[in-house]
């Protein structure tokens, strides 16, 4: 599958609108960013949350550069056949790793269907 980067980026900007704006009003010092690849031997990984998830952070959690959220565009075109799945697999990715920064584990996701 291709797609461009500013359309992909579109897609990952699509899929934060749908995301509740309860939930986005309570994300804290946090970047997303689109990048085409993930690091040197993750070359599976579609996203990947960086940082200090909520839950974790403390009293002395206080000037510290912005957590990250990378959403992978090669990786996440190389699983898809179509626009739809690509479209499907971006909400997912940038649900997932939103979740992470709530302080959601991988398992927890996996089983609310979000894996």
């Amino acid at each position: 599958m291709e797609m461009s980067r500013e359309r992909f980026e579109e897609l990952v900007g699509e899929a934060l609108d749908e995301v509740p704006e309860e939930l986005l009003g309570l994300m804290n010092n946090v970047v997303i960013l689109v990048e085409d690849d993930p690091p040197p031997g993750e070359s599976d990984l579609l996203g990947l949350y960086e940082g200090h998830a909520l839950t974790d952070r403390g009293w002395d959690y206080a000037g510290v550069l912005p957590d990250r959220i990378f959403i992978y565009r090669h990786p996440i075109l190389r699983i898809c056949d179509n626009d739809e799945d690509v479209i499907d697999e971006v909400a997912v990715t940038v649900v997932h790793e939103i979740a992470h920064h709530f302080g959601i584990d991988d398992a927890r996701l996996h089983a609310l269907g979000w894996g």
